[in-house]
């Protein structure tokens, strides 16, 4: 097997991630500019050292276990080289467990912290870089918006790999995040999923797919009917019925909202800056619950990695 460089660095810079977007279950992903960074070094093996801070620092494993390092080892692994032990630094920025791909993320920033360290001796294409952190996450709807940036559509093939396409968002879309104290487990979420839906919900929902991609692109003035769904909200709601509640009263008020990802954050997408606001203000009112409002805008790069034993890369765009 390869070595790792002793003393080889990284610097990865990810962002959060909401997917679904209504109705795209599964299949589409927004990457929003809030960001984890991080920084790598290879030591000598089996020596482990972290400097961690930002958000949700006090409750992650300062061993093997950490996600960011389970990904960068299983990514060295899969690549032919020797796992060196690891210093990381990092400052994180994005909510734990608050449907904004945080693991998603975790993951990718592993995946480029291990493609950084081996610069210069291998260089990764964007589909390996999916490929691998896809294995690891399971599905590519929160990886590839993180890895690339913008709208991202991502689905598997015959063969179980995946693929996305990039897209860019108008920028008439006015974006903000509504977070919440409590935490919501996906695997808890997924599991409210039934094995089969009625056929007018499937059909309901392509279309509503459809539309969001257009809204999203080209209408923006269509997001509040682009983000209608019936695949999985209203299944997870017995989870977080607080979520809903906000959810109904937004879109009550004319404003598209959504679950973010799994749960429990509320994404808003907004034709229009100034409804941000009225969304906050309907936020602010409600009395069972203490929402955060963060007016975030579309990271358009998405994740990059500058590497320090050769040369610099970043994931290239879908």
């Amino acid at each position: 097997m390869s070595r790792v460089t002793e003393g080889a660095r990284a610097n990865v810079r990810v962002p959060a991630t909401s997917a679904n977007l209504g109705p795209g279950f599964d299949t589409l992903g927004l990457a929003l500019a809030i960001y984890d960074e991080l920084e790598v070094e290879a030591l000598a093996p089996d020596r482990y050292e972290f400097d961690l801070t930002g958000v949700g620092a006090e409750s992650v494993p300062r061993d093997e276990r950490h996600l960011v390092l389970r990904a960068l080892n299983y990514s060295l692994e899969k690549l032919g080289f020797e796992l060196p032990g690891i210093r990381l630094r990092a400052v994180n920025a994005i909510p734990h467990g608050r449907g904004l791909g945080s693991s998603g993320a975790a993951i990718v920033a592993g995946v480029l912290a291990a493609t950084g360290l081996i610069a210069d001796q291998r260089t990764l294409t964007a589909e390996e870089m999916l490929g691998l952190a896809t294995e690891l996450e399971g599905h590519p709807d929160n990886v590839a918006p993180c890895l690339f940036g913008g709208l991202t559509i991502a689905w598997m093939d015959a063969n179980g790999n995946a693929h996305s396409k990039q897209l860019a968002v108008h920028r008439g879309v006015s974006v903000m995040v509504l977070v919440p104290d409590e935490t919501m487990s996906t695997k808890v979420a997924r599991s409210l999923q039934p094995e089969q839906v009625p056929h007018a919900d499937a059909i309901f929902n392509l279309s509503r797919s459809a539309l969001m991609v257009a809204a999203m692109i080209q209408s923006p003035e269509l997001l509040f009917d682009a983000t209608e769904d019936r695949l999985h909200q209203t299944y997870r709601a017995s989870a977080m019925p607080k979520t809903k509640a906000l959810v109904d009263d937004l879109r009550e008020h004319g404003l598209a909202a959504v679950v973010s990802g799994a749960g429990p954050s509320v994404l808003v997408l907004a034709d229009d800056p100034g409804a941000r606001l009225k969304a906050e203000e309907i936020a602010a009112a409600r009395p069972d619950t203490t929402w955060h409002a963060v007016m975030t805008a579309v990271d358009v790069r998405g994740a990059t990695v500058e590497s320090a034993v050769g040369h610099a890369a970043s994931a290239p765009l879908g």
